[in-house]
């Protein structure tokens, strides 16, 4: 009888009370996502090299330009273009893209073009070129390139790290004809040729994005605070449609064990790099799990605070409350659908753990 009890509160406290969970949840995401810019800076969306005679060219875009909107996207991130291609893979239809140069900002359209591919993974650093990946049926595979081999040169072109390897297929773009590939396993150096194979299904512009950060000043540092929390709460929401459309299965899904799993994995990962690396390494997953937390409990599921506002809601629009008991019974229901979800998540976590 209490009129201060949360269902003696006029339909607007409740809502404000509901709502406020989901709310912190995406002020604790901005206030990492302050830290981390404050101290790193943010990824600007550049396009650092422009492959020869690739659509980029004939589309006018150069080295330098800062991408602006990518297929109808606002772009504030580098990031943000690598998640736009995962879930909108590029094909033969026309991309619009705005870049600004020189502080204007133009609008062009691309076509992609299918990709020559040779069928391997690497990582673009200064070590060597190590192939991480060579994949089965492809044209590397099947000239006797195994993971492990370490990339020395390319139709005589010296490679000496993965950055050497990554700016090579810039400056020299594959296309139908045979390369002559060195490379060295187990001591020994061996001399290959390879004819890549055009890949159907991939298409690409010609483009690679800047991947590292600058620092900013105060105003940058909250202007691109929000648009790392909006490039967290999109991605989820992305991903929620994906796993919806079944483009996502099970083992894209995590739990508490299998998001401890990750923790421990990046700590493991970045602990030899400093306190600091696991220090902004920990704000990260921290920004990633509170935007999905946030985008989570606002979904219109019963026992969830998004099914509690639309109760609300609807209280609203009907000018008076749905009965306790039904909408208790509505939310019983909800609360056992999720905890049948977690123990299937579970065992999926411990499933892919172990």
């Amino acid at each position: 009888d209490d009129k201060r009890a949360f269902n003696n509160r006029p339909v607007w406290a409740r809502i404000s009370v509901i709502f406020a969970g989901p709310l912190f949840n995406f002020i604790l995401a901005f206030i990492l996502s302050m830290v981390i810019v404050s101290i790193i800076g943010y990824d600007p969306a550049r396009i650092e090299h422009v492959t020869k005679d690739s659509p980029a060219v004939q589309a006018g875009l150069k080295a330098g330009d800062v991408i602006t909107e990518f297929g109808g996207k606002h772009i504030n991130l580098s990031r943000e273009v690598d998640t736009y291609l995962a879930f909108h893979p590029l094909s033969q239809k026309e991309i619009t893209i705005k870049y600004k140069r020189n502080g204007k900002i133009t609008e062009t359209t691309v076509t992609p073009k299918n990709d020559y591919m040779l069928g391997f993974g690497y990582t673009a650093d200064t070590t060597g070129a190590e192939l991480s990946n060579v994949y089965e049926n492809m044209p590397m595979a099947n000239a006797g390139i195994k993971k492990g081999d370490v990339i020395t040169s390319i139709n005589g072109v010296k490679i000496k790290t993965g950055s050497d390897l990554y700016q090579y297929f810039f400056d020299y773009p594959l296309n139908a004809d045979e390369i002559s590939i060195s490379y060295i396993r187990d001591g020994k150096t061996y001399t290959t040729t390879v004819r890549p194979e055009l890949a159907p299904n991939s298409f690409s512009i010609g483009i690679s994005i800047n991947r590292l950060r600058e620092k900013t000043g105060v105003l940058g540092v909250l202007r691109y605070s929000t648009a790392e929390v909006k490039f967290w709460i999109t991605s989820t929401i992305e991903s929620l449609g994906q796993l919806i459309r079944g483009k996502l299965g099970a083992d894209d899904l995590a739990g508490p064990v299998g998001i401890v799993d990750f923790i421990g994995d990046t700590y493991k990962a970045t602990k030899n790099e400093g306190a600091l690396t696991v220090f902004l390494s920990m704000a990260n997953i921290g920004i990633l799990l509170s935007a999905n937390l946030g985008v989570m409990n606002l979904l219109p599921i019963p026992a969830l605070d998004g099914g509690r506002l639309v109760f609300l809601l609807l209280e609203v629009f009907r000018g008076k409350p749905i009965s306790q008991e039904k909408e208790g019974f509505v939310h019983m229901i909800g609360l056992v659908a999720l905890l049948i979800l977690m123990v299937f998540i579970l065992f999926n976590d411990l499933g892919r753990i172990f």
